[in-house]
């Protein structure tokens, strides 16, 4: 680790960074940093960079990372109901996937990514998944009782690394819970590997599924689905989400939301 250029690695961290439109998490640095070839995929390596950005963020020279684990709890408060009232107006928001052929999930391996699709298709109203590696049986039960209550063919959109675990976590995912239409691999898959250039890190032998993986692909590998750039993963999703998305139905859902919010201003109005 003393090999490192360590300022040079924290100056590039810095850019990527701030190249995101949202908040990212270390683990994203960390293996944009590996795609770039700056550091080793190594766990010595990653226990470096977080001690050398918390020292940088500490001198406020460099960005705020998302801490997913760590949160302060509070029940919220107001000064007045007029102010409540304010944030239910700005909050206000119908069912959007309302009117839609489909009920559509986007499910990532990773729950750090979860803070880009919601920057990206928040607006839409879809449900988004972090499936955290493999789910526990309760969170599965949870999506299928989600799934089946909105009467509509289920379709799951997925993201995940390219290694015999995440290549078989959908799997998983679709066997305990049986509740779509269908289930569409959005990233990584080995084309994908070769077509962005990422980095490729030897696989884990000892995993049960590391032969069947081998068989598929020719070799024991393990990817990243973080090394993918933010831009190249919103326009895998965008591209899947487009056969199933309904602009017509989610424009008439924006209408009512609008009457709506009108309705609540006016209420508002009452309060003063």
């Amino acid at each position: 680790m003393s090999l490192i250029p360590w300022p040079d690695v924290i100056s590039q961290a810095r850019e990527i960074v701030a190249g995101y439109d949202t908040s990212v998490t270390l683990r994203q640095l960390f293996y944009r940093l590996v795609s770039a070839q700056m550091i080793p995929n190594t766990q010595q390596t990653y226990k470096g960079l977080s001690r050398y950005t918390a020292e940088a963020r500490r001198n406020g020279t460099f960005p705020a990372l998302i801490d997913r684990g760590r949160v302060i709890h509070q029940a919220p408060s107001w000064a007045d109901p007029v102010n409540a009232m304010r944030v239910l107006v700005s909050q206000y928001r119908v069912d959007r996937t309302a009117g839609q052929s489909y009920s559509l999930y986007l499910a990532v391996e990773k729950a750090g990514l979860v803070v880009q699709l919601e920057s990206w298709f928040g607006e839409l109203g879809i449900p988004i998944l972090a499936l955290g590696g493999y789910s526990s049986q309760t969170y599965a039960d949870d999506v299928t009782r989600h799934a089946v209550t909105q009467e509509r063919p289920a379709v799951l959109l997925y993201a995940g690394d390219h290694d015999p675990s995440g290549e078989d976590i959908d799997r998983d995912f679709k066997a305990r819970t049986d509740c779509w239409a269908e289930v569409r691999r959005v990233a990584l898959t080995a084309g994908q590997v070769r077509a962005y250039d990422l980095p490729v890190n030897p696989g884990k032998s000892a995993d049960s599924r590391a032969a069947g993986f081998t068989a598929r692909h020719g070799e024991l590998c393990q990817v990243e689905i973080d090394a993918l750039d933010p831009p190249d993963l919103r326009s895998l999703f965008t591209e899947a989400l487009d056969p199933w998305w309904d602009t017509s139905a989610h424009e008439a859902a924006l209408s009512r939301e609008d009457l709506g919010r009108a309705d609540l201003v006016t209420a508002m109005r009452t309060l003063r």
